[in-house]
């Protein structure tokens, strides 16, 4: 007989408990449900209400199933005409569902909720999601696109791409990036927002400890170490043909197609920065994607962040990154080392190419 060490652990619940419990009891501020947090992300000032005899008579004859009716939440001109297929568990709020179709370069789609498995989600108004296998724990922005994605979670103890440990987590869970050497003698905490003179000042006076645990302080200070926040989709970002999307968090007007796998990121976009696009083909994990990005054509990266309007193309890889102002194709880029170029930076250069420790093509 195989060891335990050699199982798989599957753990059984109550099926009655299938989208709720997100926050574990002993979590929960005094006073609070599981809900405080996603009330304050969702920041629409929508009004809602329950649904009426004859939406949910629509809605079951559309073949869609609920664990409890009294759970659904809409807004005002609410179609559930424009709601099939669909299994919906825990708490859910959707907007206005107009009879329209949204078109995004060729791509062109009626607005509604169709063949989709739905877990406690947010929707605003006019939005499209269709044929998503699995959609737990987010906030959908308004007119936002989503079709065909296999996978699409958020966990409890999500950090977006950001050096944290959420509370009731071992410290081995806390993504560090170990820029400048092999060794990690140098290892820095990412953070959004994050710019070279702090990734600088951080691997460079590590005889400082004072100093290096009051950086420490102040990222985590800048995002709270609570769990049970949700991931968003910004309004009007399109996300389609993908496979696997874990803890992340979108900005407005993104164009995401065919990634294989985006996992614990922050993807910033829109916000008169820029709108950012992933292309087909890309693994992203634990990272932090820069306004106005262009990420196409089968790129890797592993621990990183990537400057504003940063391009990586044709197969680059990265492991353990920090970029600015880059355009990249076809590299495996590793422990890049901001020592040899902090001179150049501090000068105010600004660079198309650049040089790494180790680069091979």
């Amino acid at each position: 007989m195989p060891s335990n060490a050699t199982k798989n652990i599957i753990y059984k619940t109550p099926i009655a408990q299938l989208g709720y419990n997100f926050i574990a009891k002993e979590y929960l501020p005094k006073g609070k449900d599981e809900y405080y947090l996603r009330n304050q992300q969702e920041r629409s000032g929508r009004n809602y209400r329950h649904l009426t005899a004859y939406e949910i008579e629509v809605l079951v004859r559309n073949n869609n199933t609920s664990d409890n009716w009294n759970n659904i939440f809409v807004g005002e001109s609410f179609n559930p005409e424009l709601v099939k297929n669909c299994k919906f568990n825990g708490l859910i709020r959707i907007g206005k569902l107009e009879s329209i179709c949204l078109s995004f370069s060729d791509l062109t789609t009626p607005v509604g909720l169709y063949n989709s498995n739905i877990i406690s989600c947010d929707f605003g108004d006019n939005v499209v999601v269709d044929n998503v296998n699995y959609l737990s724990h987010y906030i959908i922005g308004d007119e936002a696109i989503l079709i065909n994605i296999n996978e699409m979670v958020t966990s409890s103890t999500a950090k977006f791409g950001n050096g944290l440990v959420k509370d009731g987590e071992d410290e081995n869970k806390r993504v560090w990036l170990e820029i400048c050497n092999e060794n990690a003698g140098r290892k820095v905490l990412p953070f959004n927002g994050m710019q070279p003179g702090d990734a600088y000042l951080w691997s460079k006076y590590r005889d400082d400890e004072a100093f290096l645990n009051k950086l420490k302080e102040l990222t985590e200070k800048k995002f709270t170490t609570t769990r049970g926040f949700y991931g968003k989709v910004g309004s009007r970002t399109i996300i389609k043909n993908s496979a696997s999307i874990k803890d992340v968090w979108v900005g407005e007007d993104a164009y995401i197609k065919g990634a294989n796998k985006l996992k614990n990121l922050t993807i910033n976009s829109g916000d008169n920065e820029g709108r950012t696009q992933i292309g087909e083909g890309c693994e992203l994990v634990n990272g932090i994607v820069g306004y106005g990005s262009r990420i196409f054509y089968g790129v890797k990266a592993v621990r990183f962040i990537t400057a504003n309007h940063s391009q990586l193309k044709y197969g680059a890889r990265f492991y353990y990154i920090i970029t600015f102002a880059i355009k990249i194709r076809c590299s495996t880029i590793e422990f890049f080392s901001w020592l040899q170029l902090n001179n150049l930076l501090l000068r105010g250069f600004k660079f198309i190419d650049i040089l790494f420790t180790r680069t091979t093509s």
